[in-house]
């Protein structure tokens, strides 16, 4: 079956370039010919209406004349920045042509594909999707005799975030979907409260795949080991943050590796966008593969943490939707590997061991149930 996976524009998000991966590869290993939609965010300069007397200050700090740090990068800067996502990309994704724009999906009735896929991340989540229908299909004709699938889609949070008009399209658009799958037990229930349809929960994509199917792309790129034991995956930098790993650091005396840029684009400027470029996805996963110990406030780094068997601590990221950490810790047995920065009780938490040989038992059991959902929703 020729499958299009529909997911989040790519760009240099660790977590969704390699969920794309998984999803992709998990399909082409029962047989598919898979496709993932090729399309990039890019965040644009807000619009200023100026008086004609400022206009020729305004166009000279765009154009970088005064000395004020222009905070958001280029097309040609960000091909600097994303070199190395972009090459993991083209190397290890198969991908439609580029679409421009959301009303390019129309242009997808070209490839012919059988089944549409969306997912997974937070495809439903309407701050994150410009044209939320169509993560729901939308651009599909509704008499056309198309394979409709949703996996592991989130909505990422608990709470209803869609206007009443949303609501009631997607709710239409989904009546025709085949089979629908959501990664959160709250996804689960906002499904039926909202759209009055019964949703399956499963594993997020990077979590079908063994540990090695990883180490196999680490090891294509001949990706040297990490010099750090403690890596810290850490998305929103705040001082509260910094300041629970460096009582990590003081505690356990391991060696600190961040496998992130040394500055964003925003704070460092054009003239040292070297230090802005994101390394390679194989030295982040071989972050994982040599860590003794993870610290993470990221979903996907948890995930990732899970799937190399490493002891862990989740921060609680309530910015991001607290629910995509607390439904995989609740599916797994390991609700206490979430904390708070402020937490009393970091001594305790830092040395209680994880048993993976539980945790691996039940993520084969959930494993076994994707794979059942994706086959039965594909035949």
């Amino acid at each position: 079956m020729k499958i299009g996976i529909i997911t989040l524009p790519f760009n240099s998000n660790y977590g969704g370039l390699l969920q794309a991966f998984a999803l992709q590869t998990v399909l082409k290993q029962m047989g598919h010919e898979v496709w993932s939609v090729n399309r990039r965010n890019r965040i644009m300069p807000f619009r200023i209406k100026v008086l004609s007397s400022t206009n020729r200050l305004i166009k000279s700090i765009l154009k970088g004349k005064i000395g004020v740090i222009r905070s958001w990068a280029t097309a040609e800067e960000e091909l600097v920045i994303d070199q190395h996502t972009n090459r993991f990309l083209s190397e290890n994704i198969r991908t439609t042509d580029f679409l421009k724009s959301e009303k390019d999906f129309e242009k997808l009735v070209r490839f012919k594909f059988d089944a549409y896929v969306v997912g997974s991340d937070q495809v439903w989540r309407p701050k994150y999707s410009p044209r939320l229908t169509n993560h729901f299909l939308g651009f599909i004709d509704r008499t056309a005799n198309h394979k409709r699938i949703s996996y592991a889609a989130s909505f990422g949070v608990d709470n209803w975030e869609y206007t009443p008009e949303q609501t009631d399209e997607c709710k239409k658009l989904l009546e025709k979907f085949d089979a629908v799958s959501v990664r959160e037990d709250s996804a689960v229930k906002l499904c039926k409260e909202n759209f009055g349809i019964k949703a399956t929960q499963v594993l997020d994509p990077t979590l079908l795949l063994p540990k090695e199917e990883y180490i196999r792309l680490v090891e294509k790129d001949k990706m040297p080991e990490c010099n750090g034991t403690l890596l810290t995956y850490v998305l929103d930098k705040s001082p509260d943050k910094q300041e629970f790993i460096k009582k990590i650091i003081s505690e356990t005396g391991l060696n600190e590796v961040s496998i992130m840029p040394k500055s964003l684009f925003r704070d460092a400027g054009r003239k040292k966008i070297n230090d802005c470029i994101y390394p390679p996805v194989t030295a982040w996963l071989r972050g994982f593969m040599d860590a003794q110990y993870v610290v993470t406030d990221s979903f996907h780094g948890m995930a990732f943490a899970i799937i190399f068997n490493k002891q862990f601590l989740a921060l609680g990221n309530t910015k991001r939707g607290m629910t995509r950490f607390t439904s995989l810790v609740k599916l797994l047995g390991l609700e206490d590997r979430i904390i708070l920065s402020a937490d009393s009780n970091l001594t305790k938490r830092l040395y209680v061991p994880i048993d993976f040989e539980k945790v691996n038992e039940i993520l084969k059991t959930r494993q076994s149930e994707a794979f059942k959902f994706l086959s039965d929703s594909l035949k």
